[in-house]
């Protein structure tokens, strides 16, 4: 099998090893295989890829989108390092608030799989990072929102080193218990 699937913390989320065949020429991996995922419990159709490219200190999130589009994304990156956060945002789910962390890497190949429910964001670590991702439905500008990357109330120890770099937009999302969130 050329996976090792991982649940963390919040089992849901799961982390996901790719077998790597190295050799003095350089490498191959599988980056997704439908039946071994399924197999283990992400048995998602993905519709849409999404590439982004970051500088070092930028934070990305914590995003999500509402049903009746929520989606669920498997993140991986191509190049640099990025620590990936997940955060559970269905109000009825006894893990409500609560977060993982992952550091994503080229070398490490590592990728994060995470289900819809979740809101989503990554800090780049490197001084240049591209991440690309997989999500289970196309993006809908009227259904994207966010909460705050910095919510006391979720407390993500997100490893700074400075003040992060962050768009308007995400420097303007509300806390956890005031988002626009449509989950059960």
């Amino acid at each position: 099998m050329p996976f090792t699937f991982t649940p963390l913390q919040l089992p849901e989320v799961i982390l996901i090893e790719p077998r790597v065949f190295a050799d003095a020429r350089g490498f191959f991996l599988e980056t997704y295989k439908y039946s071994d995922f399924a197999a283990h419990g992400i048995p998602e159709t993905f519709v849409q890829d999404n590439h982004s490219r970051s500088i070092r200190g930028v934070l990305r999130g914590l995003h999500f989108q509402n049903p009746p589009k929520a989606q669920g994304k498997l993140v991986r990156v191509v190049r640099g390092v990025i620590f990936d956060v997940a955060v559970d945002i269905r109000p009825s789910s006894p893990t409500f608030g609560q977060w993982v962390g992952e550091t994503l890497s080229d070398d490490n190949q590592r990728m994060l799989y995470i289900p819809p429910g979740f809101a989503h964001g990554f800090l780049v670590l490197s001084d240049l990072a591209d991440v690309v991702y997989k999500v289970t439905e196309e993006y809908a500008p009227e259904l994207d929102t966010g909460v705050i990357w910095n919510d006391p109330t979720i407390a993500i120890a997100w490893p700074l080193d400075a003040p992060p770099l962050l768009s308007d937009k995400d420097a303007a999302l509300p806390p956890l218990l005031k988002a626009d969130i449509r989950f059960d």
